[in-house]
């Protein structure tokens, strides 16, 4: 019987990325960050396609998107993001690519060069993916739809915590910034916006600990 294709969308810091994880361990299937895809393309243009005032040149980014092969290798169990055979996977969580990602991830060029990678990736099944359209856009098929959100304070806090672990010197006001203003872009992108698919269901963890959305997303999935 084939293993289920899980979505998981929702807004940046709802925990989208480590559940799905912990989730995908626990039933056995392989877990896929988009988010970390988008990442890896925008620290690759912060380091060879930028203007003189370090901003980001999109038309030289489209050019070198051949130049580009990202892919997830098992390390212990985790995986671990690779670009052109490097980790990037402690540098694609700077600060500097936190406040680039959104603009990276609106572009069709981008989008379209990884939306066939994703899907092949989920042919097969037994596969969690999460990130922004993925229900909606790159797995509209999927058997089960999750949309994650919480308050911006809460997500403000937790983004911060994790920028701390990672040993990156962080100002809370601005990280909030940075949130609301990636919200702003992703929704109202022209090009697969964030958005919360008609068949998701819906969690709102604000309230909730990262084991007690664990615990309700696998409520859903007992069966499989």
């Amino acid at each position: 019987m084939k293993k289920p294709v899980i979505a998981i969308d929702g807004y940046s810091s709802t925990g989208k990325s480590s559940i799905s994880k912990i989730i995908a361990k626990k039933l056995g299937l392989v877990h896929l960050d988009t988010g970390a895809l988008y990442r890896g393309i925008t620290w690759f243009a912060l380091q060879n396609c930028i203007f003189e005032d370090s901003s980001i040149d999109l038309k030289k980014l489209f050019l070198s998107l051949d130049q580009i092969e990202l892919e997830f290798k098992n390390d212990q169990g985790e995986l671990v993001l690779y670009l052109n055979h490097i980790d990037i996977s402690r540098q694609i969580r700077t600060n500097e690519v936190s406040e680039n990602v959104s603009l990276v991830a609106k572009q069709k060029e981008v989008r379209d060069f990884l939306l066939q990678s994703q899907r092949n990736l989920a042919e097969k099944g037994g596969i969690i993916m999460d990130g922004r359209d993925i229900g909606t856009v790159v797995l509209p098929d999927a058997d089960f739809k999750f949309f994650l959100t919480a308050s911006i304070e809460e997500r403000t806090t937790r983004r911060y915590n994790e920028l701390l672990e990672l040993g990156i010197t962080a100002d809370k006001e601005k990280v909030k910034e940075n949130l609301i203003a990636r919200d702003k872009i992703d929704s109202e992108r022209e090009i697969a916006p964030l958005k919360q698919a008609d068949d998701a269901i819906v969690i709102d963890n604000t309230f909730l600990s990262k084991e007690g959305t664990i615990e309700t997303i696998l409520s859903y999935l007992q069966n499989i």
